[in-house]
This record gives structure tokens, sequence and C-alpha cells, in this order.
């Protein structure tokens, strides 16, 4: 384990946790990786903006800090029931009062277009009491009207955020429904564009919006997505959202692992707080080196799973298998290195010791196979196969069982009947409410730490 620090940089810490050790001929090598951040995020504020000579006072200014903007879905179906647009608006207003004073925001209305609520004119403005009073008078002139295209909505999100010269640029995102008025590749193309340029939690209101949709878009993003089935719960859970956000220190941290000459990456996830597959999202960082984006980072723990395939070697042999660095890159185009971890290969012909499954590694590969059960279940039980649909479930009960994941499990209970979880005995129920099959879909994700 390395820890590495700057003052105006949260301290770092990387432990590795596996089991090194490899029969004669082994070749894959597995790595749980727990970082840790702290001494910032929410026990300590962002340095505010500092006004330039000359500027209008309430717009954004260049230093180092953050900056927010609040997409608020404003189509047509926000209207039913009416009390959906009530609750949307005083929603915005509790994540508007929880935005620290220096902090950068807008607030958009989206429906087939974009629509600059606050402060408007392709600015931002820079929270303080006069600014936040503002900003939630100018919520009470939103109403429902019109379509959905969120892709739209990102790009206006990512061309203000652009126009503020800070370090943590951050989307907070609401939609009722189904993003219908754009192609699935016009959304793609904004998510591609808007990658890597903010973070951004997406949330969605009622039954009527698509999981993998919105699944999709926070993924791509790098924030968190869940549902709020019922539209009174929206106040609370944008404010903790904006709390959560308003705890962010630093941003663009990457996940470097270098590897030598012959091994490969075989797969790179965070395991926790949720499973999200970053694989596909590496770019070369130099020879045998990759960066892995992780996003923005607070007072925080996550885990992630690496695995590496190795040049199979004799009994008494070792090797290192990879190095794991966390970077952040400087604007000189150099990288700080906040923390580092060795993941170890042995060979040995003790077959004790070669078999022996780390418990942090059989956990969390466990808790990804739950993440996936679900999803497969779900979609089997969409298409009719009530066979599969039940194996899969079952198997899902078992996991979240046997792992403690209750929370998973109280979720799996409103879908099946459980017979007997430790063996994954389950019935479907014939009637399953809309919100409890996609709390669960949307939750899917979510996992526990190892118990240590």
């Amino acid at each position: 384990m390395a820890n590495f620090s700057k003052s105006n940089v949260p301290q770092f810490s990387v432990d590795i946790y596996q089991n090194e050790y490899l029969p004669e001929g082994g070749r894959e090598v597995n790595g749980i990786i727990t970082v840790t951040s702290t001494g910032g995020g929410t026990t300590g504020g962002m340095p505010l903006p500092t006004r330039s000579p000359g500027q209008v006072p309430g717009t954004a200014a260049a230093g180092p800090g953050a900056a927010v903007v609040i997409m608020v879905d404003c189509s047509g179906s926000m209207d039913y029931p009416a009390t959906k647009m009530r609750n949307a608006r005083d929603a915005t207003a509790a994540a508007i009062d929880t935005i620290r004073d220096g902090v950068a925001f807008a607030v958009v209305a989206g429906t087939h277009q974009a629509r600059e609520v606050f402060p408007a004119g392709g600015a931002l403005a820079i929270a303080d009491s006069s600014t936040r009073h503002q900003a939630k008078q100018a919520l009470r002139k939103l109403s429902a009207g019109g379509g959905t295209a969120i892709g739209t909505w990102l790009k206006v999100a990512d061309r203000l955020l652009a126009t503020a010269d800070v370090s943590i640029r951050h989307g907070i995102l609401l939609t009722d429904g189904r993003n219908e008025h754009e192609t699935p590749e016009a959304l793609k193309t904004s998510l591609d564009a808007c990658a890597g340029r903010f973070t951004c939690d997406a949330r969605g209101v009622g039954t009527d919006w698509e999981v993998k949709e919105l699944t999709g878009i926070a993924s791509a993003l790098l924030g968190s997505v869940d549902i709020v089935a019922d539209p009174s719960g929206l106040e609370a859970d944008f404010r903790q959202m904006m709390e959560t956000a308003m705890g962010k220190e630093v941003a663009d941290v990457a996940l470097r692992l270098w590897t030598p000459q012959g091994a490969e990456i075989n797969y790179v996830k965070q395991v926790a707080p949720t499973v999200e597959d970053l694989t596909s999202r590496r770019t070369e960082a130099g020879p045998r080196a990759g960066d892995y984006p992780t996003g923005s980072w607070g007072d925080e723990s996550r885990d992630y799973h690496v695995s590496v395939r190795v040049p199979a070697a004799g009994v008494g042999q070792e090797m290192l298998a990879a190095r794991v660095s966390l970077v952040l890159p400087q604007p000189d185009g150099s990288t700080q290195v906040l923390g580092q971890g060795l993941v170890r290969a042995v060979w040995t012909d003790d077959m004790a010791a070669s078999t022996r499954i780390n418990p942090q590694v059989a956990h969390y590969t466990g808790q990804a196979e739950l993440a996936e059960v679900i999803q497969q279940g779900l979609e089997f039980r969409k298409q009719g196969d009530m066979d599969s649909a039940t194996a899969k479930l079952g198997r899902a009960v078992q996991l979240a069982s046997a792992s403690g994941n209750e929370d998973t499990a109280k979720l799996l209970a409103k879908v099946v009947d459980v017979v007997d979880a430790a063996t994954g005995t389950v019935r479907l129920k014939a009637r399953v409410a809309d919100a409890d099959e996609m709390t669960l879909e949307t939750r899917s994700t979510k996992t526990v730490r190892v118990k240590k």
C-alpha cells in the first residue's frame, strides 16, 4: 500500500487483496483494489472561484471549484399527475438550497429542446443567498409541455459547464419518460461528446421511463442512477444528491494499470459501491499501461476487481502481474500519482495455497454475478420465458442471501416468493407492481462491502 498527497488534493490510499499463489502453469491472477480518499469531501469546502476585475457579480469566474447544472424534465407527461411537476420544482429548489456559496450553477428545462431557466444567456451564476433566491423564483415559471430529447439537454449542460474554469463539473438529470423525440444514435452521440467532460447523476420519477436508457446515461457519465417511484420522494433525493456532489474534491482521477511483457488485462470492474465494467474504457498511457476513468472523488472508498492473464511459469518463480496507480492529470500534461499498489503472482506446488480463494475476490465475483442474473431474470420475465426467469432470479436470491446483501434480497422478495433462500428455490409472483420491478432492475448493480 502507498499513500501520496498534496495540500490541495485529498489523500488517497490503495490496498490490494488477493491470493498471489498459482499452481504450476497457472495464468489467471485476480485482485481486489480498495481505493480510499480522505481529508477532503464533505468535511471541507472547495476553494471559492475568484472574480476577475470588472467581472459582473453573480456570473462564473476563473478559479478552482465546482459547477453544477440541474436538468429538469418539463415534457407534457410531467403534468400527469399534476403534483409531479410541483414535486420536481420543490426538489430542484431543495437542491439549489444545498449548493455551496461560490459554486457556479444553472437550471435547464428539458423537453424536445433545452431551455436555460436560470441564469439564462449561456452563463452560469455563482451561488450566494441572492442567486439562490433568484433561481428559486425562476422555477415558479416551469410548466409541462412538449417532448423528450435528453441528448439535447446534456449538450446544453456541457456547453454551460464548459464556461466555468473549475475542476469539478457535475450534472443532475431528472426525467419521467422515455427519450422519444431523438434517435438512440443521437443520444449516444451526445453521451460520447460529454463523456469525460462532466459527471451526471440520473433519476427516473414514476414508472414510465426506460431503466436501460437511464442507467446507460449514468454509466457513460460516471454518475449514479436511481428510481424515485413516488414523486413526493424527489425533494429528499435531490438534496442528498447535491450534498454528495458538493462533497467532491478532485475530478478526472484514473486507475492506471501497468502490466509486464506477455501479461494482459482480462477485465477491470468497479465492484463497490456499484458494479461498473470499465474494461472497454481503457485509454493507452504509455508502453504496456492503460488508464481507466473513475470520475470525481470526495471522502469515500471504492473497490475494483482487476483480472490479469500472465505467462505460465514454473514452481518457485514469481513476478509482478500488475502495478496499480491512481493518477491525476496536471495542467502541464504530466500526471500526479495519488496512490499505488502491486498485484503479484507466485507459482507454488502447495495445493492448499494455490487453490485458496481470497475472500474479497470471492465476494465481489458473487456480487457481479448477482447484478447479472437479476438483469437476465427480469429480461426473461418480460419475454415470457418464466422457467429461465425463475432459474435466474432464484440464483439471485441465493447469492443475495449468501453475501448478506439484504437490500437486494428485500427487492427480490417483491418479485418472487422465496421458498428457500439458501438453495435459491423461488416462485415468480403472478402480479408485480411496475415500481417494484423497475426498482430491482435499477438497483441491481448496488453491492455490499465484503465483511472484514
